[in-house]
């Protein structure tokens, strides 16, 4: 290794604000200096960088299996159709993955990590930037950018208008022993402050707004309301510091729910239009006002958000028992199995008479189908989501629905265990399929079950979520602060002007970015452009005169009145004298230019 590339690996320290990593010494290390060492590795930025791809990879199951946070029918319907991947799912955590244990952990030591890193180059960032650029070397003729040509100009005056020239150009500069040291690109390094900030800004929102937010969920069939108190919920999920008191005070109703799909072509039965138009409120005696929403365009009320997530169909039905009594009536929502509606349902009746005036209770299974179609392989099912053809097929039981045990059940399941089906003449279970305006008589002159019509029903999300906002400003910086330190380039260019002893002046200058590129070169032979066709302009009958159109970079110059960048190497001991000392104005490694912490 020559000693130009000790000295600039060595003044590397100097724009760089990675903190310093001394290898420990001595056979032991001892507790202190394990704890040492570990603290290290995890705040530096391989270790960051790993942990950031694994938070990134440990999200993917969050995106492929259902979450209980999302939607709990979708986990009960995969717990109830995969049972032996379900109990290895629920051992693994990944029903809820962003609040298990390993995401957690990942999720704090990526945290602790970025803190660790971020705040000692913070501070040294914040030095360098009160820190003047630092003298000329020796030898520019050196540096792998530079560019020289005599000129009949004083010295001062060469001086003065490279200090003028490069503050045009947005350059720090300083004047010292005969030549200007310019300095730029100091937002290379903001960009990546900006960035692993914006990381800890996210990071502490997402933490924000998990502890501190509440989701509920709600389905309102058409023409119904909803209050957002704590009991109107179907169900309702909070962080562990929310207080339910603090839950907006709104409600509205479900005026009419809108639907439309494709009807032909190879995208037949797709979605086109989902629209809920409600009437909503806010406080208890708030005017009335009116409101569409849509999918991904939720209502917004205080801090809370309605949206729109799913939506059915609920059959009407009345239910007259033995005695000939109404003893239910009312649309019972059924949840779509498929893409063209297929659905189903359970119509239970608690309070039932029989012929012979006996109580007893009533539970129909059903299955709707918007647009009915039947076949050898499927049963009946629907063909269309829309309701060209509405067919209700139930099977009727009778005996003991479980729900005066106190038990919680599932609205939209039968617990048929204490319940007997009815039969047919034929020894069957009973079943019936009813167009609208049909009824399901049951035996022995038990009752009559009416399908009247259908409504529409819509489920709707209320969330409040702190620290949104803030999620999508850090977003945004992270985005703006790698921008920045991919684009820009720190670099340094220094301009000397010293007599020749011959009546001229000899102007050097050079530059020097942290990694290699083209923009060098190109970006001193403006300045020597600029310099020489003004203020130092190359002395008559010299032959010496940057070969450098002001906005080109130079190709070829002669020997000694040159501009040189892009492949030309520094000679060994280029960056000072021999009997200098430590250069500390020396750059440091253009090779080096991987971000670090």
């Amino acid at each position: 290794m020559s000693n130009v590339d000790v000295d600039e690996r060595a003044a590397g320290a100097q724009l760089s604000t990675t903190p310093a990593e001394e290898p420990p010494s001595g056979p032991a290390l001892g507790v202190t200096g394990w704890l040492r060492w570990m603290w290290r590795q995890l705040t530096s930025m391989r270790i960051a960088l790993v942990l950031l791809l694994l938070l990134a990879l440990a999200a993917v199951p969050g995106s492929l299996v259902p979450q209980t946070s999302v939607d709990e029918f979708a986990v009960a319907g995969f717990k109830r159709d995969n049972p032996t991947l379900a109990s290895v799912y629920d051992a693994l955590q990944l029903f809820d993955v962003y609040s298990s244990v390993w995401f957690s952990a990942i999720y704090l030591l990526l945290f602790v990590s970025l803190i660790g890193c971020i705040v000692p180059r913070t501070w040294q960032f914040t030095g360098q930037l009160r820190a003047r650029p630092p003298r000329a070397p020796r030898r520019l003729d050196r540096m792998p950018a530079y560019a020289t040509w005599r000129t009949e100009a004083d010295p001062e005056q060469v001086l003065d208008a490279a200090r003028t020239v490069l503050r045009g150009k947005r350059f720090r500069t300083a004047a010292g022993d005969g030549a200007v040291s310019a300095e730029k690109g100091y937002l290379r390094e903001a960009g990546n402050l900006v960035f692993h900030l914006a990381l800890i800004v996210m990071l502490v929102a997402f933490a924000v707004g998990q502890m501190w937010k509440v989701e509920g969920g709600k389905l309102i069939v058409q023409g119904d309301g909803f209050s957002n108190t704590l009991t109107q919920y179907d169900d309702i999920r909070a962080g562990t510091l929310y207080d339910f008191d603090d839950l907006d005070t709104f409600g509205f109703t479900l005026d009419e729910f809108h639907a439309a799909f494709e009807r032909s072509g190879p995208q037949k039965g797709t979605p086109r239009e989902f629209r809920a138009d409600v009437t909503y409120w806010e406080g208890a005696d708030g005017p009335e006002r009116e409101a569409s929403i849509e999918v991904n365009h939720p209502l917004t009320v205080g801090d809370s958000k309605v949206y729109l997530i799913g939506h059915g169909y609920a059959p009407v039905v009345t239910v007259e028992d033995g005695q000939g009594d109404l003893v239910y009536r009312g649309p019972v929502p059924f949840l779509p199995q498929d893409e063209n509606g297929t659905a189903q349902g359970v119509v239970k009746v608690t309070d039932y008479r029989d012929a012979r005036g006996e109580r007893d209770q009533l539970g129909f299974v059903g299955l709707f189908t918007p647009t009915f179609g039947l076949d050898a392989v499927r049963g009946p099912h629907s063909t269309f989501p829309e309701l060209d053809y509405p067919v209700l097929s139930l099977s009727a039981y009778h005996g003991d629905l479980g729900v005066d045990a106190g038990l919680p059940q599932n609205v939209y399941q039968l617990d048929d265990r204490k319940m007997e089906p009815f039969e047919d003449e034929d020894g069957d279970i009973l079943r019936e399929a009813l167009r609208p305006g049909e009824s399901l008589e049951l035996p022995d002159g038990g009752g009559t079950l009416t399908f009247e019509r259908v409504e529409r029903w819509a489920s709707f999300q209320v969330s409040q979520k702190p620290a949104s906002g803030w999620a999508l400003g850090g977003a945004l910086a992270a985005i703006a602060g790698l921008a920045g330190s991919l684009f820009l380039q720190r670099r340094r260019v220094w301009v000397r002007a010293r007599p020749d002893g011959a009546g001229h002046t000899v102007v050097e200058l050079a530059g020097l970015g942290r990694s290699e590129s083209a923009r060098v070169p190109e970006e001193l032979g403006r300045i020597a452009g600029t310099l020489a066709g003004h203020a130092a302009p190359p002395a008559p009958g010299t032959d010496e005169a940057p070969d450098q159109a002001p906005d080109e970079a130079p190709d070829e110059a002669p020997d000694e009145a040159r501009v040189r960048g892009g492949d030309a190497a520094p000679a060994p001991d280029a960056g000072r004298d021999p009997d200098d000392g430590p250069d500390p104005a020396s750059p440091e490694d253009p090779a080096d230019d991987r971000p670090r912490s």
